[in-house]
């Protein structure tokens, strides 16, 4: 198994995240689509893991794709660790905090062609949100 930066036995994560954070960054639950905080936000800041605050996304990667979970063209470089996913009788790429192994979602390749061309689907109750601070 993986040894990750920062490791925490399942009690340790339920104690800290809340039951629908748990099931998704742990147990790899998703979120009802359209309804997570960050699907339709666009401030300017970064995402980072809600277990363990590593920055992952920059906003200015962030797009809207319709797909009704926040959406990424790109992640801060060695954020994301990427598996193979045979989950639910398809062939995916899970994409996994790098620091703590926590799920956040998927990736695609119908992201903007312009860009990168790849769509990170993301789960909003996976990242937090810090505002870009006022100069």
């Amino acid at each position: 198994m993986k040894k990750y930066s920062i490791e925490k036995s399942e009690k340790e994560w339920k104690d800290q995240l809340t039951t629908d954070e748990f099931l998704i960054l742990r147990k790899k639950a998703t979120e009802r689509p359209f309804t997570g905080e960050y699907n339709l936000h666009f401030e300017k800041g970064n995402y980072h893991c809600k277990a363990c605050n590593a920055i992952l996304f920059e906003s200015g990667n962030k797009f809207e794709s319709g797909c009704g979970w926040p959406s990424f063209d790109q992640a801060v470089e060695g954020a994301i660790e990427y598996v193979r996913d045979t989950s639910h009788g398809m062939i995916r790429t899970e994409t996994l905090c790098a620091n703590c192994g926590s799920h956040l979602g998927h990736v695609f390749n119908d992201g903007p062609k312009e860009t990168t061309g790849q769509r990170y689907c993301i789960n909003s109750l996976s990242i937090g949100f810090d505002p870009e601070k006022e100069q």
